[in-house]
This record gives C-alpha cells, structure tokens and sequence, in this order.
C-alpha cells in the first residue's frame, strides 16, 4: 500500500447532516471500485477526482481487494481529505463539499 499521505481533515459532520447524506446517497451506484490491486495512488487519486465531481460517491470494495473494508473506512477518507458518511456492507459512501462547484449543484445538507 502506498504511505499515508493525507489531507487536510474537513469539518466533522452532525448526525442530521448523515442522515441527509446517507438518504442522497440511496439512491448512487459506486463510482469507484477497488481490487485485486488495492489501494493504489491513482486509485485514490480516481476518488479524489469523482469527490471533485460529484461531492458525494459510493466506493465499493471487490471480493478480490487485499483491503478489509474497516481499514480502508479509516485510510481513504484521510487520503482524501473526506467524510466516512456509511459504511455498509463493503460500500463506502464518501462526502467532500467543493465550493467551487455551481451553488445549484452543491450538494444540500440539511
């Protein structure tokens, strides 16, 4: 596995805002999977560009990934300077907010 480069720690989010995120995020179907290659940096640098995008993503682990899915609950949210929002199953669903993107396609959180 690459080292631990990590980014800045965004603002821990309230239950209320999990919650809300957790009911957008239903509805994705992951836009990252990882596998029998693990954590690489492009992978990372691939969750770094779609959390660019979309703000809020499912990441899915493959049966084949050498990578539990706690430590990689713990490790891709550092990398990537985001919010663990869920973990269900082998299925991260990720927050980063980017005030860059257009007001009107930011995602809500309350």
């Amino acid at each position: 596995m690459p080292d631990d480069k990590q980014t800045p720690n965004p603002p821990a989010l309230s239950n209320a805002q999990k919650k809300a995120l957790r009911r957008l995020g239903h509805e994705l179907t992951p836009l990252v999977t990882i596998g029998k290659e693990g954590l690489t940096d492009s992978v990372i640098e691939a969750i770094d560009s779609v959390l660019t995008s979309f703000e809020l993503i499912k990441v899915k682990l493959l049966n084949t990934t050498p990578l539990d899915k706690k430590s990689a609950a713990d490790v891709i949210p550092k990398r990537t300077g985001s919010n663990l929002v869920q973990l269900i199953g082998k299925t991260l669903l990720l927050y980063r907010p980017n005030p860059k993107r257009p007001k009107d396609k930011q995602v809500k959180l309350s």
